[in-house]
């Protein structure tokens, strides 16, 4: 199996877009139960930007920091972190990156139509993972019985608006900065 190297150039776009993330969930806005942070469009522009393995290292990189302790989290850090129930939203980031990364990545010159579908496939991917953990967390660790309809309010019906919107400017985003990318990969 070839072994796989990742260039000084990547590496640093992997550190930068995971320090965006970190940033990104201090940026928000309070919702009950799940706050909207600029998280999503961090994620979201990495997948484009970076390509799918590259958008997702630079998530699970994110996530790493904040398991071992940094408080990079919307709610702090650390290990126990993984029995917030909004953590699922976290593990979703990763998966629609990836998801992200590899729409966006299918053509080359990709239009802003395709981007923000690209962002629509990563959206529905942290969605289905936040808020089936979320649900799952809250009714077997919390011991709370939350409802189906109160989980779709709190977790998809208030906050979605806003990540749809987030959708678009990063479609925006990406058409304007992938080409930059393009330039230093020649280089």
């Amino acid at each position: 199996m070839p072994q796989r190297t990742v260039s000084l150039r990547n590496q640093i776009l992997c550190a930068f877009f995971t320090a965006l993330i970190a940033v990104g969930a201090f940026l928000r806005v309070p919702v009950p139960m799940v706050p909207f942070t600029l998280q999503f469009l961090f994620t979201t522009l990495a997948g484009i930007l970076l390509g799918p393995r590259l958008g997702a290292l630079s998530v699970i990189c994110y996530l790493l920091l904040g398991l071992v302790g940094f408080p990079v989290f919307a709610a702090g850090g650390g290990l126990a972190y993984v029995f917030q129930p909004s953590f699922g939203y976290l593990i979703g980031f990763c998966l629609g990156t990836y998801i992200t990364g590899k729409i966006a990545a299918g053509c080359p010159n990709p239009s802003a139509k395709r981007l923000f579908a690209a962002g629509l496939g990563g959206l529905l991917a942290v969605y289905t993972l936040g808020m089936v953990y979320f649900w799952a967390i809250s009714r077997f660790y919390l011991g709370d019985a939350i409802t189906v309809p109160t989980l779709l309010l709190y977790c998809f019906l208030l906050p979605v608006p806003g990540d749809l919107l987030l959708c678009v400017t990063a479609a925006a985003l990406g058409r304007r900065l992938l080409p930059i990318i393009e330039q230093t990969r020649r280089r």
